[in-house]
């Protein structure tokens, strides 16, 4: 297995641990995963929420990353996921 192989793997590994995680997180670490889940995924689209503050946000966590590469915002996730989620269990 490559880099490349063994990082998508690792990221999509953690985000099912986050979309499997059931205790509440912290608002400011879902904006962070949200925008780098984003990034890595290349998916640019308008967020979906009907409530226009959660938009907000959600476009001010991308606009904070912008400057991150896929790669890196998977690094990113990963990390956040082992030392936020991960480390506190």
């Amino acid at each position: 297995m490559n880099t490349d192989q063994k990082l998508h793997k690792e990221f999509t590994e953690a985000v099912n641990f986050v979309n499997d995680y059931t205790d509440p997180l912290p608002a400011d670490l879902l904006l962070k995963l949200y925008a780098y889940f984003k990034i890595a995924n290349r998916s640019f689209s308008h967020p979906g929420s009907r409530t226009p503050l959660i938009n907000a946000f959600k476009a001010n966590a991308l606009i904070q990353a912008k400057n991150v590469s896929t790669k890196e915002a998977m690094e990113k996730y990963i990390a956040l996921v082992n030392k936020e989620i991960k480390q506190n269990l």
